[in-house]
C-alpha cells in the first residue's frame, strides 16, 4: 500500500492538454526549474505513446509530471516506459500531489508494461523515498542513463515491477 501525504481537497489529476505547455513552463520557472521549451511540452501532450499529466488545485496549475518511452537500451537502463520528472510548486510540496501524479502515471504505465522504470539523481532522497513507496528499488547506478545526465555524477535506475491484482487492459 502507498503512504501518501494527504494533499489538498481540491486538487484535481487530470491528463495535459496543448493549452497547458504555458502554465507548465510557469510552473516550472516559479519551481526554479529550467522552463524547457513550449514546442518539447506540446510534442509530449500531444503523443499517444507518452503520458503528461497536471496537477490543478482550484484554478491553478500546481504540479504536472510525464512518462518517457524509450525503445532501445542504454547499458544496464533497458527499453520500456519511464516515469520523467515532476515538479510540484514549492509552496504545494509535501502535500501528497508528487504522490498522485505518480500514482497516474503509473496506472498509465501498468496498462501497457509489466515493468515501470524512472532514473533520478543519486542525491534526491525525496524523490528516492517517494518512489519506493510505489515498489521501485535500486537497479544500477552510473554518470548517465540514455539523454539524462546527472549533476554529480551519479544517478541511479530504479524499477518497478506491476502490482499483483493490477491488471493491463
Amino acid at each position: 500500500m502507498v503512504k501518501t501525504r494527504p494533499a489538498p481537497p481540491d486538487v484535481v489529476i487530470r491528463d495535459a492538454v496543448v493549452e497547458d505547455v504555458p502554465a507548465i513552463i510557469g510552473l516550472n520557472v516559479g519551481a526554479g526549474r529550467p522552463s524547457g521549451t513550449s514546442d518539447s511540452y506540446a510534442a509530449a501532450a500531444d503523443d499517444d505513446g507518452r503520458l503528461v499529466v497536471v496537477a490543478e488545485c482550484g484554478q491553478q496549475l500546481v504540479g504536472w509530471g510525464k512518462t518517457h518511452r524509450w525503445n532501445y537500451p542504454d547499458g544496464p537502463a533497458p527499453a520500456g516506459h519511464y516515469l520523467g520528472g515532476v515538479t510540484v510548486l514549492p509552496s504545494y510540496r509535501r502535500r501528497g500531489i508528487g504522490g498522485l501524479l505518480t500514482h497516474r502515471r503509473l496506472d498509465w504505465i501498468w496498462e501497457r508494461s509489466a515493468t515501470a522504470w524512472y532514473v533520478v539523481n543519486a542525491g534526491n532522497t525525496a524523490s528516492i523515498e517517494m518512489h519506493r513507496e510505489f515498489g521501485f528499488e535500486l537497479v544500477a547506478a552510473a554518470p548517465s542513463f540514455h539523454t539524462v545526465r546527472f549533476d554529480g555524477g551519479r544517478g541511479y535506475l530504479m524499477g518497478a515491477n506491476r502490482p499483483v491484482g493490477h491488471s493491463n487492459q
